[in-house]
Order: structure tokens, then C-alpha cells, then sequence
């Protein structure tokens, strides 16, 4: 074969390539998700058939996020906008509705039953089951094409939900219940505390931008000291110092830092959603059984 041949054959073969990738890329649907946490869930039950965007990343708090243009760009020309809803990413509706409002926007929580003022269902595994509904039925109306592949998915990932939340409920069940009680700097843990009967105390109640006074910090400190407080956690969204300084007054204990509204980077200790509710259960029991 001649110079020319060979040419000719390296440019057909580098157009079939430019030629297939953006038809592999049409057929995917581009989906978005507000977190990281629910990007996972999306990414579980939509696999290889979407191409998805998180807005706010991994270790970032989504409660104070103000979108960009380049996320007016990523929500352009998506076909859904997967939002937890319940307050935790209002900004969501607005976002879509500035860039033409022709992505569907769907709350997932809309199905989960209500905690006053608290947007964090996820932190009940049972709940993200209702989650994964909603995600599996936004994709197959999206796209009939591989409704079968969603379903499946879908149902695979309940499977692991269902056998996580025994297993939360069985690590719990071991410690006694006088010694359920832990501290987190603000108040994430409602769901999870319901399900799995732990009180969870937070002195910046929902905000994770409040900050406490001087007061209530008082009032804290006696508390711990009053009810033998197993262990106090820091939140990788908020700031610690408030934490540390109470753990310094009064000699608790810091139990790490739990996962809340967002998850660490994918190969971290708690860079899926399961391994983040298996993260934090560890923590806590361990930190909780100590001293009973």
C-alpha cells in the first residue's frame, strides 16, 4: 500500500470515528441533578442510557448554591432537572424557568411523608425508595426506548435499598438507647434519627450558614454536660469550629465527620450514596457504644 492509500485510509477511518461519537451521544438523554447525592441516585438507575450533570458537586453545600450561567448552560437542552424539592434546592424551578423552562423539573421528595421544615428524606434509606421512583419514572417517560433498562436498574437498586435499611436498623439496635443521643452542627439528621432511633441535636437548627450565639452555646454545654451526650460530629458542609470549640469545653468527644447534604469525591468513604449511610451509621455507633 502507498503513501496516498494509506492517507486516504487513516482519513476514513478518523471521519467514521467523528461520525459515531456524536451518534453514541445522541442517544443518550441528558438529565441534570441539583447534588451530588442525587446524581448518584439518577446515575443508578439511568446508567449508560442518560448523560447526566450535578450542579452542585461533591463537598459542596447545595443550601446556599446561586447557579451560574454555566449551569443556565448544562440545564439547556436537558430533557429532565432532578431536584430533591421540599425547600433543600428551590432555586432549581427558577433556574429552569430562566433558561425556557422546557427541561421537566421533578421533586423527587414529593412523595416522601413530611418533617416540618425539613428537606433531608434522603437520610431515611426507606425514603429514597420513593426516590427512585420518581427517577425511574421521569426516565422511561422520557425515553420509552429503554424503559426496560430503568426498570431493571431500578429495581436492583431498590433491592440493595431494602437490605441497607435492615442493616442500618440492625447496627443501631445494638446500642443502648441511653446512649442514642449525638450532636451535629445543623439539623440534617431528622429522618434518620426517626428511622433508626437516634435523638439528633444541632445548634444551628436547618441553616448551615446560621451561626449560634453565645447563649445558645451556653446552653448547650450544660446540656452535654447534663445528659452524658455520647459524641459530638462534625458535618462536611459546615463549618467546625463551633463544634470543636464545644467539644474543647467540655471534654466530648469528636466522632468524625458525618455526610449530610452532600457526598465526598466518588473513591472517598462515603462517594456513593449506600457508602455514605453505611459511613455514617459506622461513626456513630462506634461512637455511641463507647462508655455504655
Amino acid at each position: 500500500m502507498n503513501t496516498k492509500s494509506i492517507l486516504h485510509l487513516l482519513l476514513a477511518t478518523l471521519l467514521a470515528a467523528t461520525l459515531l461519537v456524536p451518534a453514541a451521544a445522541a442517544d443518550r438523554i441528558r438529565v441534570v441533578a441539583t447534588f451530588s447525592i442525587l446524581g448518584d441516585m439518577v446515575q443508578r438507575v439511568g446508567a449508560d442510557r442518560i448523560e447526566l450533570s450535578v450542579l452542585v458537586p461533591h463537598d459542596a453545600d447545595a443550601h446556599g448554591f446561586k447557579p451560574a450561567p454555566r449551569d443556565a448552560r448544562t440545564v439547556t437542552g436537558a430533557a429532565i432537572v432532578f431536584a430533591n424539592g421540599r425547600g433543600f434546592d428551590s432555586w432549581a424551578g427558577r433556574l429552569v424557568r430562566a433558561t425556557g423552562g422546557k427541561a421537566r423539573l421533578v421533586n423527587v421528595a414529593a412523595g416522601v411523608a413530611a418533617r416540618p421544615r425539613d428537606p433531608h428524606a434522603w437520610q431515611n434509606v426507606e425514603n429514597a425508595l420513593f426516590y427512585v421512583d420518581a427517577i425511574e419514572a421521569a426516565l422511561v417517560a422520557a425515553d420509552p426506548a429503554g424503559a426496560s433498562a430503568y426498570t431493571k436498574a431500578a429495581a436492583a437498586y431498590r433491592t440493595e435499598l431494602r437490605a441497607l435499611h435492615k442493616e442500618i436498623r440492625a447496627s443501631l439496635a445494638a446500642i443502648p438507647k441511653d446512649r442514642r443521643r449525638v450532636i451535629t452542627t445543623h439539623d440534617a439528621f431528622g429522618f434518620f434519627g426517626e428511622a433508626y432511633g437516634i435523638r439528633f441535636m444541632a445548634p444551628l437548627g436547618m441553616s448551615t450558614h446560621a451561626q449560634a450565639s453565645a447563649k445558645s452555646l451556653a446552653t448547650l454545654v450544660r446540656q452535654i454536660r447534663k445528659e452524658r451526650i455520647s459524641a459530638l460530629f462534625l458535618e462536611n458542609v459546615t463549618d467546625e469550629r463551633m463544634i470543636r470549640q464545644v467539644a474543647r469545653e467540655t471534654g466530648t468527644s469528636l466522632g468524625g465527620a458525618l455526610y449530610s447534604d452532600a457526598l465526598y469525591a466518588p473513591a472517598g468513604p462515603a462517594g456513593t450514596y449506600v457508602a455514605m449511610m453505611r459511613h455514617n451509621t459506622r461513626l456513630l455507633t462506634e461512637a455511641m457504644a463507647e462508655g455504655s
